[in-house]
């Protein structure tokens, strides 16, 4: 790249001394420029692409709630505590943050006075924070981070082991119930090899009073949820990285260049300008045409005994009447000629002039040339041109005084 932005300077160099040249007199100016800078934080930017970065992750663990009377006299805390399921999946969509959808499930139990239980769907969206990667650098082959999350989700209840006191629209106690609740927790991350985790999280799930389908005045009901498993890296590991800053010193370099063959130039322009200066200037004189008319070669040839123009010879007339349009002061002599061996001296003079009209009257007849220009001269036999008897049968065109 950087020799194609020197070829272009040459380019441009050259481009310019033609015009240096040209304008040798002219004052060479210089025009400095303010250029305004700003400042580029250098900090490297990571991103992942489409197919990187996206996981599955498998688990099991325990439920405890924490609800309504949960003071209860029964003390066992196993009525408290279920097994819980978990499956999700999700994407780091750089490396300080990812997203994921989990969804949670199992039996859950709690005391209300009493023993009870139902069984629960849990599907969230939550938002992860890699502290590890934002504190202390991005390294994706790091033995353990430490992952916050928030999330929004939405749970369904079922399969009641007690008659709940939240009546539906039909007037009945309700069956089911369908809550929304807000999550945070912290997960745990352990790796194993390139493709596979090993994770440790809490989750605390916050509901409204209804969660149980019991409403007994206390604002909020919890769910706590610790989980282990196993995540499952997709596609590739690493992130994508740029830094504005990386190429500030070739650029730099280069700007440094440009200046330089900046004021190398405008250098080489002032010293041609002034050389030039010296120089006297030399007289132009005023060129002169002259136009030069030059011999007229050109022929009419008849047939034995024949004063008429055939038509193969027609373009030498045109020829001879287009040098009379191009040289309009000019004149022509018209000479006729007749083959000696073919009739006698009186026949013949008179053949050779009536051939030489001919060739006249087609040039001012045809193409308008005006007779004037047009001398008619009658050589008959006596004179032959030519030692080819036949090729005396002609009539020869010459320059006549201007």
């Amino acid at each position: 790249m950087k020799k194609n932005v020197l070829w272009a300077f040459a380019a441009c160099s050259a481009m310019l001394l033609p015009g240096i040249n040209a304008n040798a007199q002219d004052d060479v100016v210089v025009t400095e420029e303010v250029v305004t800078v700003t400042e580029v934080p250098c900090k490297t930017h990571y991103y992942s692409s489409n197919r990187d970065n996206w996981f599955i992750q498998i688990g099991a663990g325990i439920n405890g709630t924490f609800v309504e009377n949960s003071h209860s006299k029964i003390k066992d805390p196993h009525h408290q505590m279920s097994v819980a399921y978990n499956f999700g999946f999700g994407k780091w969509i750089s490396p300080y943050l990812g997203w994921r959808i989990s969804f949670l499930g199992g039996p859950i139990h709690w005391n209300q006075g009493e023993f009870r239980k139902a069984k629960y769907a849990n599907a969230n969206v939550d938002f992860m924070w890699d502290m590890f990667n934002s504190f202390h650098g991005v390294n994706t082959r790091r033995v353990f981070s430490i992952v916050p999350f928030v999330g929004l989700g939405g749970t369904f209840m079922w399969d009641f082991s007690h008659r709940t006191d939240i009546m539906g629209r039909d007037g009945k106690p309700k069956s089911t119930s369908w809550t929304l609740p807000v999550s945070a927790g912290l997960q745990l991350r352990f790796r194993l090899c390139k493709y596979v985790d090993f994770f440790a999280e809490g989750r605390a799930q916050f509901y409204g009073d209804n969660w149980n389908n019991t409403a007994q005045g206390y604002p909020i009901d919890i769910n706590v949820t610790a989980i282990g498993g196993f995540s499952f890296n997709i596609g590739g590991c690493d992130f994508k990285s740029y830094n504005p800053c990386d190429y500030v010193g070739y650029i730099n370099n280069l700007n440094g260049q440009v200046n330089d063959l900046r004021a190398a130039l405008a250098t080489s322009a002032a010293a041609l300008a002034a050389a030039e200066a010296q120089l006297p200037c030399p007289e132009v004189q005023e060129a002169v045409e002259v136009t030069e008319v030059g011999p007229l070669m050109a022929t009419v040839r008849f047939s034995l005994n024949s004063a008429r123009i055939r038509d193969e010879e027609m373009v030498n007339v045109y020829n001879v009447a287009q040098y009379l349009k191009d040289n309009p002061d000019q004149t022509i002599v018209i000479a006729g000629y007749a083959d000696k061996d073919t009739g006698s001296s009186d026949y013949n003079m008179g053949l050779s002039k009536r051939r030489a009209e001919a060739v006249k009257n087609a040039l001012v007849d045809k193409y308008g040339i005006a007779p004037e220009r047009l001398t008619v001269q009658a050589e008959g036999s006596n004179v032959q041109p030519y030692d080819v008897n036949n090729w005396n049968r002609i009539v020869i065109f010459s320059n006549g005084a201007e």
